[in-house]
């Protein structure tokens, strides 16, 4: 059996294409790799930086501070969404925190995080602050979009409130859970690779980007960049693919 690839593969195909082909007539008007290196010249760069000594230290670490900021987001926003949810005097309290937190600059984060913190916990704080509010305010959405004949004919049957929370609340914004995962692992990563640029700890993508950018070496600048991107869009796959098997489970 062969297998045809979909329209919309294609399409994103051809788009990657395009970007590749942008990039290396501009790389060749520069003609310089102190400004834009080419395509396969940063190609280059990465295979040496994947096949360098401290590689898998360098990007493990960077990965752990990523995923211990998205568990306490998760807990915190799930936990907290939930209840502001269903009790609309928390959401009012809640509700300025969570616009004052989205609305902070991140490098305002940062620099006060410096002050307050060691340095490898810097990014993991970032992180939590940058993809908290995300995951809360979607669950509070969700809360808010149960279906309210439900939640009607559960007080009706006197059930308790584990019980309205465990049945109605939690299957009903599963969906609006991992939408708001998905959008606040895109965001995080990105804060917490500026957190390690700042705060620059031993280890961890950020600090090495910046040491690339120190001595100039753009392509290694571009390498980086490529491999927390490609860090990225495999946590959102996974998280996606995660999303599908609990909702065909279910």
């Amino acid at each position: 059996m062969i297998l045809v690839p979909s329209k919309n593969k294609i399409i994103s195909f051809i788009s990657v294409l395009l970007l590749l082909v942008i990039w290396k007539i501009i790389s060749i008007i520069y003609n310089s790799d102190l400004i834009l290196p080419s395509p396969e010249t940063t190609l280059i760069s990465i295979l040496k930086l994947v096949l360098s000594k401290n590689f898998l230290l360098i990007v493990g670490i960077t990965i752990l501070r990523g995923l211990i900021g998205f568990s306490i987001s998760i807990l915190l926003g799930v936990a907290l969404g939930i209840f502001a949810g269903v009790n609309e005097t928390f959401h009012a309290f809640l509700k300025p925190i969570l616009i004052s937190i989205r609305s902070t600059p991140v490098i305002s984060l940062i620099l006060l995080a410096l002050i307050w913190f060691k340095i490898n916990t810097v990014p993991i704080f970032i992180g939590f602050l940058t993809m908290f509010p995300f995951i809360c305010t979607n669950v509070i959405d969700g809360i808010r979009n149960v279906d309210k004949d439900l939640i009607e004919m559960s007080h009706f049957y006197k059930l308790n409130k584990i019980n309205i929370v465990k049945n109605l609340y939690i299957p009903a914004i599963t969906p609006y859970i991992f939408s708001g995962a998905s959008s606040a692992m895109g965001i995080g990563w990105r804060a917490i690779i500026i957190g390690e640029v700042l705060s620059q700890p031993q280890y961890g993508i950020g600090t090495f980007m910046q040491t690339a950018q120190t001595y100039l070496l753009v392509n290694e600048v571009i390498a980086w960049t490529l491999i927390a991107i490609g860090i990225s869009y495999m946590f959102e796959v996974l998280i996606r693919k995660i999303e599908k098997l609990i909702i065909d489970w279910k």
